[in-house]
């Protein structure tokens, strides 16, 4: 939205309220005429004449309409901690433009969290769970790693120790840090899989440091997990392929890929795992199969990935956000799917498709005589016993294409 008013201050307060803010910050709330912020936050500032409201729930539907009905007042708003660490900042710093705010941070829980523990901030990844379930937190696991988990209330770190235990990490040390930097703050320490602390402050962050059980499945965020990770029919992409399949894929961070032809979700769900901001939606055509790639993408840290139905109906009858990658995995032969794909890829996006019969590898040969790019064919074995031996049992061999769209003139140029 354009916002036309006096910029919009976003004043971070801590759990030390009023005494904690500076000077500046400190003035203009009290200049302000109207301040928004949730009940708590609204309660650690002195009472003066400025209209005071809540955030209601939920906040961002309704924040443009808020906004807007005060935009000839000053307007201030309360964040907890530093306001762009993922806070209210953000949220109106993409609605309104980093223009019309001025922001007045307070330390963040994740920096008084690592001064409280001797930790580095810069080398400890903070997962939030405000809004978020808290398997997101599974992909940044591994012996020995420090993370600090945003709570989204109380009940959380008594969720996060049931998940670690689940997930081989129940050796882990959690401490949960309530109302850091006030006069109630506290911290409380405990092994995950023996946690029995109830639920304390719902304001609260959890430091974890990591603790692999015995034989645990090492699990990383690189492409190629273990084939038995994957609950299902048996349909997936093998580990092998999979991971030759998201190198071509090349994914980057905040990139959307398209998964067609999902089966168990591994090359979505891998594609997420390689950072964060990445996304992915899956089109798959049988609903069963549907239900277990949600399955799989929650057991394994990426709960967020979009399932959708057979691409061609969605196509047809919904808008999807146009990908920076296209993965065909399925239907290859299928009339009109790699051209209604081909059609939503961006500029400088890629597309790579694989195939294990002569049909589809068929359509591969002219795709890439029409488009050009990259064929490569492989074929993996893997070592098995044959009686008291070991042999050789190949998979069925893959053929590749892979292809980068270029900008339409110079597409039109080369034709």
């Amino acid at each position: 939205m354009e916002w036309t008013g006096e910029p919009i201050v976003v004043v971070g307060i801590g759990a030390d309220g009023w005494a904690g803010l500076g000077e500046a910050a400190r003035e203009v709330v009290g200049q302000a005429e109207v301040v928004f912020g949730s009940a708590r936050q609204l309660a650690l500032i002195p009472d003066d004449r400025a209209e005071r409201v809540r955030w209601p729930s939920p906040l961002i539907p309704a924040l443009a309409g808020l906004l807007a009905a005060h935009h000839d007042s000053k307007v201030c708003v309360l964040a907890s901690g530093d306001p762009m660490f993922y806070g209210i900042g953000v949220t109106l710093a993409k609605l309104v433009g980093p223009r019309a705010l001025r922001v007045f941070p307070q330390p963040s829980s994740a920096a008084l969290a690592c001064a409280r523990l001797g930790w580095g901030l810069a080398e400890t990844p903070v997962v939030s769970a405000v809004g978020r379930p808290v398997e997101t937190i599974l992909p940044e696991l591994a012996d020995r790693r420090r993370i600090l988990l945003l709570s989204a209330d109380q009940r959380t770190p008594g969720e996060l120790a049931d998940l670690l235990s689940r997930n081989g990490f129940g050796r882990s040390v959690l401490t949960v840090a309530e109302q850091l930097g006030g006069p109630a703050e506290r911290m409380e320490s405990g092994t995950a899989h023996t946690w029995t602390r109830p639920p304390g402050d719902p304001l609260n962050i959890v430091a974890v440091e990591c603790v692999a059980d015995p034989g645990a499945t090492r699990l990383t965020r690189l492409p190629g997990l273990p084939d038995g990770v994957y609950a299902g029919d048996g349909q997936l992409t093998k580990a092998e392929v999979r991971a030759l399949s998201i190198a071509a894929l090349a994914p980057a961070p905040g990139e959307l890929l398209w998964d067609v032809g999902g089966g168990s979700g591994t090359i979505a769900i891998e594609w997420c795992r390689t950072h964060p901001a990445c996304r992915a939606i899956t089109f798959e055509r049988s609903e069963p199969r549907r239900r277990q790639i949600t399955d799989n993408a929650a057991a394994l840290g990426v709960p967020g990935i979009t399932v959708l139905g057979e691409v061609l109906t969605e196509l047809s009858g919904r808008e999807v956000d146009r990908p920076a990658a296209i993965f065909l995995g399925g239907g290859l032969t299928q009339p009109d799917l790699f051209e209604k794909c081909w059609a939503r890829l961006a500029s400088g996006g890629r597309l790579v498709a694989n195939a294990v019969t002569a049909e589809s590898e068929a359509c591969l040969l002219a795709w890439a005589g029409e488009y050009g790019g990259a064929l490569r064919r492989f074929q993996i074995y893997r070592a098995e016993p044959l009686g008291g031996f070991t042999t050789w049992r190949p998979h069925l061999p893959v053929t590749q294409w892979t292809v980068v769209k270029g900008d339409p003139d110079d597409l039109a140029r080369e034709r």
